[in-house]
């Protein structure tokens, strides 16, 4: 007997084998779900499909605008799945001020404004320091415009004038 999922349709199989579809499969990976569990905490998500969903969504965003060894470091330190989630996209032909990163990944999530975007960016991105590490953290921050720091958990520090 065979049990279908419902995330997977059976796909026959020659001599009358099914197997499930090809596709995304789900992450079962316990550092993935440690990851989402951890921005459900901190953004007070009310499931766990929502701050994978979320996490998906800022890690996607995030991938575009971190480049070189600070990339493929921050790949490296992350759970298998995220580091999918970074590594596939295709680096941004322009740097986006912190706001309009929030605005970008707003349009990115359905019904989403600025404010809802900028809780949805500081839940994923405040919960990588004490993943990846502080020393890496910094090394993105000085690859990025001002104002990711706070997005970051960070205090914006400024040279004094």
């Amino acid at each position: 007997m065979t049990t279908l999922t419902p995330q997977k349709p059976a796909v026959p199989q020659p001599g009358g084998d099914i197997t499930p579809a090809p596709g995304p499969r789900p992450a079962q990976d316990p550092a993935w779900r440690e990851l989402v569990d951890a921005v459900r905490e901190a953004g007070q998500y009310p499931t766990r499909s929502e701050a994978e969903s979320v996490t998906r969504i800022v890690l996607s965003a995030l991938g575009g605008h971190v480049v070189g060894d600070e990339r493929v470091d921050l790949a490296r330190a992350l759970p298998e799945e995220a580091a999918r989630v970074v590594a596939s996209q295709i680096p941004a032909t322009r740097r986006l001020t912190a706001a309009e990163f929030v605005d970008s990944v707003a349009a990115r999530i359905e019904g989403a404004t600025p404010a809802t975007a900028r809780w949805d960016v500081s839940s994923v991105l405040s919960v990588l320091p004490p993943l990846v590490g502080d020393e890496l953290v910094t090394r993105i921050l000085d690859q990025l415009p001002p104002g990711y720091a706070l997005l970051f958990g960070r205090a914006e520090l400024t040279p004094a004038a």
